[in-house]
């Protein structure tokens, strides 16, 4: 990592980012379930948007999404990078910001890892360290 990269930047993000990735967050929210891409992929998946995480300058959007079922991933992604202008164009007109940050797409791995860790969790070790509680 990074030296001034944290793996957690929201544990340190002040309250204007916060608030800014919340209305960038309710805004694509709001563009999904109206369908407003006009995109075959896009339009043949739900979409959520768990977290949007924005840099200190307010210039860079990272967009956390996750298609409804996990399935196709990379295909949502890519409909989505190709989609990224009319989508930041439709964020500069609903958010009042001075510049329109630039917007890239990650898919969010909270879920996975939230299942990695119940795994863990149900293994039989674990239940025995837990019964001799």
């Amino acid at each position: 990592m990074a030296r001034h990269q944290h793996r957690y930047p929201f544990a340190t993000a002040s309250p204007r980012q916060l608030r800014v990735g919340e209305l960038i967050r309710h805004a694509l929210a709001e563009i999904f379930s109206r369908a407003e891409v006009h995109d075959p992929v896009i339009e043949a998946h739900m979409i959520t948007v768990p977290e949007v995480r924005m840099s200190a300058d307010l210039r860079l959007a990272t967009i956390y999404i996750m298609p409804l079922g996990g399935r196709d991933e990379q295909k949502v992604l890519d409909a989505l990078e190709a989609n990224k202008r009319y989508l930041r164009g439709e964020i500069a007109r609903r958010i009042n910001l001075k510049f329109a940050p630039d917007i890239r797409f990650r898919i969010d791995d909270r879920f996975d890892e939230v299942e990695r860790i119940e795994k863990l969790l149900r293994t039989p070790a674990v239940a025995r360290d837990l019964k001799d509680d």
